[in-house]
């Protein structure tokens, strides 16, 4: 295969990604090995390709990839949602323009619609995970409503319900007007903004007297049932028992106390209205209150409110208020802050509390487990200090409303057989006729008799099943799921923590005894270099595809991982992906360079060549090492950048260097079989963050057969680390600068060769003086006990360097670099000296720390003193 001039990702891309899906590459299938399992979070079946999901879906594959390399049956579950609000209401939408609403055709028709436009629009966020490198085992796509997923949903529906989990109630919800449904609460945005904060006079029955109200919802006062004011309050104590005449309706009310009431709050006094506040529905249902629902499911004006019907909620707000200053009974309005409930699936309706008629699970007990597994750490979370957030949130559940008001998503399995709606749940309609005749006690039911509840469960009811279902795993010996649950890592944004982390893990003790997966890696939000979340309003976020055309897919890749550090947020700057298209480039020209040499068998290697390998064995193991460290502890930013140093900084910038043959000169065959060898090692690690230039290059190193791939190949070992080797290279690349330097200082050419002589005051290994000689064009590199007079010197560690040049020495400008080098090392001596005099920092450091201060305080203390004997001898 000949390589081109230069980098193309596009063409690359599409040309491995197809050979690897021509291979099945991705795809899994129960075996001897350990599994390593990861299910995707199901994008949305709305959904295109953002920066979340890029970030999100990068460091799944990463992983993954790493997986297959190490030897595990890597499988990597792909799927998307059915988003029931979102896919209802764009479904809505696209009837609506051709002229047909939702009331005017029959649930089936509706569900055909939605599955029209599924069908058609639904696959696209998976076909562009595709360009991001995706190594998804693509036969094994789910979609949260297909028919096996569906039964899963049932099952577990009827399963609780039969545990006396799930039960039907009155209560308050969170309703969305736009969408028309319940919402849980996790699904209701608050936010801090502006409000008006109305004071209202409240005429006392057959007295002269008014009590004032204050309220921020002036337009459900045709809604109230009571006043309510604190026993202990003695401004009240007269009004006890006592009637208040609601304005503008003239509905005579009770006046009730109840110590819910504070007394500092307002004027102490509250308006109750149970059908639209959660606090006021308590205190009607303590109270016996009427119950009276003000309020169209659209947020119109109901006919109970009397007035202003059928106007929306916030056009009746300004028209109550107008009509209560015409009325003389607006004593008042200040401006304030006021904390506004907002739908999450849809962003500018604010949410209605709303007595409603709805299922519910019962959570007090499904909770314990849960906490239990994540707080021992039997579940580990990376970052662990979301443990403290999944912790406050299990501490003050809720029961979860889990019907919606919709069509689309899986209907609740509840069968209602008589006008008084006595019901029965079951898994059909077959097993549902058995039981409402059982229990009704009527053996003429026929199927025609029982009515199926119209509303279906929240979406997160069939995601929080996901790692069960999708390995059938409510299916009887269902192979994959032995195999494959519980899963290895979830890979998350910490802003579902509640919506799905906790309920995934509810499901998995609940349905099968065992956590749905080991490990959960939450990702930062990605925001802008001004740390704004990125949005479209702002138009601050890019378009992911056409990032993927400018930079490529690796480039892209490179540039979120480089930033995205577990948990935290990342500040996505387009510069990265440049360096990433850099870095691609980087190792293309490399490669190209290696390839090449021209190779002589006869020729011997040299001492340099010998050492340089020798050292960069040892460079490749350490970072190997650091390597698994930062994996199991998800530090997959850091895993990337070491990588990077390692083939930029190591590879090309050193290693190669000292490799190289000499202008126009052939290479040795020893030499240059250990350089591709390192090179298919690099290509390796790289793989998993990097997967299609990689893969090109590596397929170029030496023919390969049809079929082979660098994915199926094996993740390089770590070896022994000879960190002295290591020391002994990083010792020389500083004497080698210092030389290096002085050339630049002295417009000495490279070409030109110099003399070098060492005054050795601390015990140094000469094996790298092959490496300084070659890197610097040394014509000799000579040891002395004495200095040489008339040279330019400098010192590393203790040693001092000589370079002997024919002209006269600026002996003012050497000792002003003397002096400031001096400085410099007496400043960092004395910052050494603080930590190591500080007794909590000695106390606490590992032994490892510590003994790496210790040296670096005896090196500087050496180095001071050979810096001032030089500055004495240039006086």
């Amino acid at each position: 295969m000949e390589l081109a001039k230069t980098y193309s990702p596009q063409e690359i891309e599409s040309k491995w990604y197809a050979y690897w899906l021509k291979n099945k590459f991705f795809e899994s299938k129960p075996d001897h090995r350990e599994p390593y399992t990861i299910v995707i979070p199901p994008p949305n079946v709305t959904g295109v390709l953002h920066m979340g999901h890029m970030l999100n879906n990068t460091i799944q594959d990463v992983l993954i990839r790493r997986a297959r390399m190490l030897g595990y049956n890597a499988c990597w579950v792909p799927g998307t949602d059915h988003a029931s609000i979102a896919t209802e209401a764009k479904v809505v939408n696209l009837l609506r323009e051709k002229g047909i609403t939702k009331a005017d055709i029959s649930r089936e028709d509706f569900l055909k619609h939605a599955f029209e436009w599924k069908d058609k629009y639904g696959g696209i966020i998976l076909e562009q995970l595709k360009k991001l490198g995706a190594s998804c085992d693509w036969s094994r796509t789910r979609f949260t409503m297909e028919p096996k997923l569906n039964e899963a949903v049932i099952k577990s529906f009827v399963d609780l319900y039969q545990k006396g989990y799930i039960y039907k109630d009155w209560k308050i919800v969170n309703w969305d007007p736009t969408a028309q449904t319940t919402l849980s609460n996790e699904e209701v945005i608050r936010k801090d903004e502006q409000s008006k904060l109305y004071y209202v006079s409240y005429k006392i029955k057959d007295s002269n007297e008014t009590i004032t109200i204050a309220t921020t919802r002036p337009e459900t006062i045709m809604g109230d049932t009571a006043i309510c004011v604190h026993p202990k309050d003695e401004r009240y104590f007269h009004l006890h028992g006592k009637k208040a005449i609601v304005p503008m309706i003239n509905r005579e009310v009770p006046i009730i106390c109840d110590d819910y009431i504070d007394i500092e709050f307002g004027t102490g006094c509250l308006k109750v209205t149970p059908a639209h506040d959660t606090n006021d529905y308590e205190i009607g249902q303590k109270h016996g209150l009427e119950i009276i629902d003000t309020f169209n499911d659209d947020g119109t004006m109901s006919e109970k409110a009397q007035l202003f019907v059928g106007e929306d909620r916030f056009v009746a707000r300004k028209k109550v208020a107008e009509l209560l200053k015409e009325m003389d009974c607006l004593v008042k309005v200040e401006d304030i802050t006021n904390n506004v409930g907002y739908s999450e699936r849809n962003p500018t309706t604010v949410v209605e509390p709303k007595l409603s008629l709805q299922w519910f699970v019962r959570m007090d007990e499904m909770v314990k487990p849960a906490m239990e597994h994540v707080m021992n750490d039997d579940i580990q979370m990376y970052p662990a200090k979301f443990k403290n957030t999944y912790k406050y949130w299990l501490d003050n559940i809720r029961d979860w409303p889990i019907s919606r008001q919709l069509w689309w998503g899986q209907q609740i399995p509840a069968y209602y057989y008589n006008e008084a709606n006595d019901y029965v749940v079951a898994e059909n309609s077959e097993e549902a006729l058995k039981l409402a005749r059982e229990k009704s006690g009527n053996a003429n039911l026929q199927i025609t008799d029982l009515r199926q509840d119209e509303d279906v469960v929240d979406t997160w009811f069939s995601s929080w099943l996901w790692p069960i279902s999708v390995f059938d795993g409510f299916d009887k010996n269902s192979k994959d799921f032995d195999y494959y649950y519980p899963t290895n890592v979830l890979v998350t944004g910490w802003d579902i923590i509640f919506f799905w982390v906790a309920r995934m893990i509810f499901a998995g003790y609940e349905f099968k005894n065992e956590k749905p997966f080991k490990d959960v890696y939450f990702t930062g939000m990605v925001r802008d270099k001004q740390r704004r979340k990125m949005s479209k309003s702002l138009g601050n976020s890019p378009d992911a595809l056409e990032l993927i055309e400018r930079f490529g897919a690796d480039g892209v890749r490179f540039g979120m991982l480089s930033c995205a550090a577990a948990g935290n947020d990342l500040l996505f700057d387009e510069s990265s992906c440049e360096q990433g298209k850099n870095f691609c480039n980087k190792l293309w020209n490399a490669f190209k360079l290696v390839k090449g040499w021209e190779i002589d068998e006869t020729i011997p290697q040299p001492e340099s060549a010998k050492v340089g390998i020798e050292w960069f064995n040892a460079q490749l193991n350490k970072t190997l090492v650091e390597l698994e460290d930062n994996f199991e502890k998800y530090r997959l930013s850091e895993a990337l950048m070491e990588t990077y140093k390692l083939i930029w900084n190591d590879f090309c910038a050193v290693y190669l260097e000292i490799a190289k043959p000499a202008y126009q000169q052939p290479i040795d065959q020893k030499t240059y079989e250990q350089t591709t060898q390192f090179f298919e090692q690099l290509m390796a690690i790289l793989h998993p963050f990097m997967p299609f230039v990689t893969e090109e290059l590596w397929q170029n190193i030496e023919t390969r057969e049809e079929g082979e791939s660098l994915m199926m190949n094996s993740f390089p070992k770590a070896g022994k680390v000879d960190e002295k080797l290591i020391d002994e290279l990083n010792f020389a690349m500083e004497v080698i600068t210092e030389i290096r330097t002085i050339r630049k200082q002295k417009n000495i050419p490279n070409k030109d060769q110099v003399e070098l002589f060492v005054k050795i005051n601390q015990k140094t290994n000469k094996r790298f003086d092959a490496v300084i000689s070659k890197l610097t064009n040394l014509s000799s590199l000579n040891y002395t006990n004495d200095k040489v007079e008339g040279a330019f010197s400098f010192v590393v560690k203790s040693n001092e360097y000589f370079i002997p040049i024919a002209e006269n020495i600026d002996v003012e400008a050497e000792r002003e670099k003397i002096k400031k080098e001096l400085d410099y090392t007496l400043g960092f001596l004395n910052s050494v000296n603080q930590k190591l005099s500080n007794e909590r920092f000695v106390n606490n450091a590992p032994e490892q720390v510590l003994a790496i201060e210790r040296k670096k305080q005896a090196e500087a203390v050496s180095k001071i003193k050979v810096l001032e004997e030089q500055l004495i001898n240039f006086a």
